[in-house]
């Protein structure tokens, strides 16, 4: 992943979402979202991630029975997923 750079702000929000990963599950979701996020980006043409790029790449990378929790997760961090096009 050495090609798209995290701000320190949205590295802090995704480092956060991560931990509330239950432990043996966390290098693999990891893994997963990072590739998603790294697609989204690369696509547009760009290094940078933003928090649309990371909420994106959580929801494309996490089966849909675990989006309840997740959704959850996100309104901690003081993320509102609805702005970029999700349902509540």
């Amino acid at each position: 992943m050495s090609d798209i750079i995290f701000p320190p702000d949205v590295q802090a929000k995704f480092d956060a979402m991560i931990a509330n990963v239950p432990g043996p599950m966390q290098a693999f979701a990891k893994k997963q979202i990072l590739g998603k996020i790294q697609q989204f980006v690369t696509k547009e043409g760009r290094h940078e991630v933003t928090i649309k790029d990371m909420v994106d790449g959580f929801f494309a990378a996490t089966p849909f029975g675990f989006h309840g929790p997740m959704k959850t997760d996100f309104k901690s961090i003081g993320i509102d997923y609805t702005q970029y096009g999700h349902p509540n």
